[in-house]
């Protein structure tokens, strides 16, 4: 009898220790997935996400100080802008340089661009320097790209692409 018991024990400790491997590995799966998506591309949208909230109200806000700092005679306080009336430019860091949008961010404040915060954006789609123009501000973004020196291009913005509305939004990669 012992002949006949010993061959099926085999098999069910051999089936038990595959699914104990297996579910060691689902667990370290996802534990690495939770940390992965925490820590980077939830942060990412969320800054980017803030980023257009901050560049949305910037043109309103500064339009006001304008008219009363031209009323008053005083300069503007407001550091998302200069002294320059321009449309306003939202930079955005579709690449893995970190930091990248805060650098060419103080690059266009230095050439007198009025600028909101830079931001963070996933986007697999756009794969070189680009600066996203409204059809009315042609003419601004192709200053900004002279501006820029990096090899950007300038395309008309798309209905989808809804970062930086009513300005001029800069999507980096590289330097």
């Amino acid at each position: 009898m012992t002949p006949d018991r010993e061959p099926n024990r085999l098999p069910f400790r051999a089936g038990a220790m595959l699914l104990l491997a297996v579910a060691v590995v689902c667990i370290g799966l996802g534990w690495h997935s939770a940390v992965t998506t925490t820590s980077s591309p939830e942060a990412d949208l969320r800054a980017a996400a803030a980023s257009s909230s901050a560049s949305a109200a910037a043109p309103s806000t500064s339009a006001s100080t304008s008219a009363s700092a031209s009323g008053a005679g005083s300069s503007s306080t407001d550091p998302s802008s200069s002294s320059t009336a321009g449309p306003l430019a939202c930079v955005y860091n579709a690449g893995s340089i970190s930091g990248l949008a805060v650098e060419v961010t103080a690059s266009l404040k230095s050439k007198g661009w009025r600028v909101a915060e830079p931001g963070n954006l996933q986007s697999a789609s756009i794969t070189e320097n680009t600066v996203f123009y409204p059809s009315a501000l042609e003419s601004e973004a192709d200053r900004l790209v002279s501006d820029l020196g990096n090899d950007a291009t300038a395309d008309l913005k798309p209905s989808s692409f809804t970062q930086c509305r009513g300005g001029l939004a800069v999507v980096v990669i590289t330097r």
